[in-house]
């Protein structure tokens, strides 16, 4: 392993992430109300060995615990996010005093600790009620996001000042509504696209308020792009099949978000599916609000080609709207216990196209890798290839920021290891391993490292 430690300019941001269903627990308590994540987690068949969040790593409890650890790793930012039910129990009307408390508590525990909270309003937990009425599948929630919004920066905006309004809308429009892996587990095109553009407007109708409420705000919001790679003797249908999954992963967000507008043959590619009327005067303008930086999450490249004439389509690419004839190519090894390709070159591919997408400040929010790991018998937990993973990535983007790539910061996932949505407990991607039993945290090799490269970064 190469142990060299990269080299980011002064004031780069190190962090690490979480989400509220992952790790808070709790979730009968003090008001809470259902998610969409409740009720997918504990319909039979949805989650691995059906775990549910309804403990997690019990960080409703453990605050004071768990911001000290990240005192202990020296972090600059810790990125969570806020529980929609936990404010609004059914998604509307006043808010939760109960719930506010908990999160104005967590933010006076960092800020005492020297640690600047970023907040996502969104991070998957739709409450139920709003799931009831139709979800993101409907215009009505893009203005019950803002009032939540509302609800939340209000009450925390006079010491948070870095907002993310919504994390990987793809993964809530079309895992949620296509693809049906995630909440709340329906298995449609069109209402993936549906959910898709909503959740982008409910973004768009968020922001304002949030500047509203917190005039010197940074404001963002975090995607998931996927640097997407054909076959190397790639033919035209091939090269085709790489431009229409890039358009369903990649363009259906950037094209509205940043140029105002759905990227070239995006619209045709779905034209069997919508004439395209979802999209009313006024959205794209609402959708493409000014931001002050963008979030990416990446962990790992797409792979395409054309499906041969005649054939069956191979993998999940396929369901997305504007794809049906595309295959998957397996991932290049080595690969991680999810079965996800590492690439650092492909990783730090995507940071600069979304730079170039956005023409704004860019941080890694999400990135890491998931193994098998265990306590040894020394007590510590040795994971060598999520070392390895952490300094290969931060490697490329040390790189990347010294080509020119306004890159400001990199927040490692996870913090903890958590509830993994549809994989349950099974797989492990904290750089802290937690004890499911016992709640026991022990920091990993992985997250000494981290501490390392953080350290030599303070001044002297």
């Amino acid at each position: 392993m190469d142990e060299r430690i990269p080299t980011f300019p002064d004031g780069f941001l190190f962090g690490a992430a979480t989400a509220s269903y992952q790790i808070e627990g709790a979730v009968k308590e003090d008001g809470r109300g259902q998610s969409i994540w409740d009720t997918f987690s504990a319909t039979p068949g949805k989650t691995e060995n059906g775990d549910t969040g309804e403990v997690a790593c019990d960080h409703y409890h453990r605050v004071p615990e768990d911001v000290a650890i990240m005192r202990e790793l020296g972090l600059d930012a810790y990125r969570f996010s806020v529980a929609w039910p936990r404010i609004q129990a059914d998604g509307t009307g006043a808010a939760n005093p109960l719930g506010l408390a908990f999160y104005d508590r967590l933010v006076d525990e960092l800020l005492g600790a020297g640690i600047r909270p970023v907040v996502t309003l969104y991070h998957w937990d739709l409450p139920q009620a709003l799931e009831d009425r139709g979800g993101w599948r409907t215009r009505e929630v893009a203005d019950r996001f803002a009032d939540y919004a509302a609800h939340v920066v209000g009450a925390l905006g006079d010491r948070v000042r870095n907002w993310t309004t919504l994390n990987e809308p793809w993964c809530s429009a079309f895992l949620g509504h296509t693809i049906g892996v995630h909440a709340p587990g329906h298995t449609d095109p069109m209402e993936g696209l549906l959910s898709a553009h909503h959740l982008m407007l409910a973004h768009g109708r968020a922001v304002p308020v949030i500047r509203e409420h917190c005039p010197d705000a940074e404001v963002s919001i975090t995607l998931n792009p996927s640097q997407v790679h054909g076959p190397e003797d790639a033919t035209e249908a091939d090269l085709d099949a790489v431009r229409r999954v890039d358009n369903a992963l990649n363009g259906v967000f950037f094209g509205p978000l940043f140029h105002g507008a759905y990227p070239d043959g995006y619209l045709d590619d779905v034209a069997h599916l919508t004439d395209g009327s979802f999209v009313h005067d006024g959205d794209l303008e609402t959708i493409s609000a000014r931001l002050d930086n963008l979030g990416v999450n990446n962990y790992f490249p797409a792979r395409v080609r054309a499906t041969p004439e005649g054939a069956t389509p191979e993998g999940n690419t396929h369901l997305l709207p504007g794809c049906e004839q595309v295959d998957e190519i397996p991932p290049h090894p080595p690969l991680t216990a999810m079965g996800w390709e590492q690439s650092a070159p492909s990783h730090r591919m995507i940071v600069e196209r979304s730079a170039r997408e956005c023409g704004l400040p860019v941080y890694v929010t999400e990135n890491g890798s998931a193994w098998d790991d265990v306590v040894s018998e020394d007590g510590a937990v040795h994971d060598p290839e999520r070392v390895d993973y952490l300094r290969q990535h931060l490697a490329a983007l040390a790189d990347s920021v010294a080509a020119g790539t306004d890159l400001r910061g990199y927040f490692a996932w996870s913090l903890l290891d958590n509830f993994e949505w549809a994989y349950g407990y099974d797989k492990r991607f904290g750089i802290v391993h937690v004890d499911y039993d016992t709640q026991v945290r022990t920091v990993k090799d992985s997250g000494r490292e981290y501490a390392r490269v953080i350290a030599a970064h303070r001044p002297e």
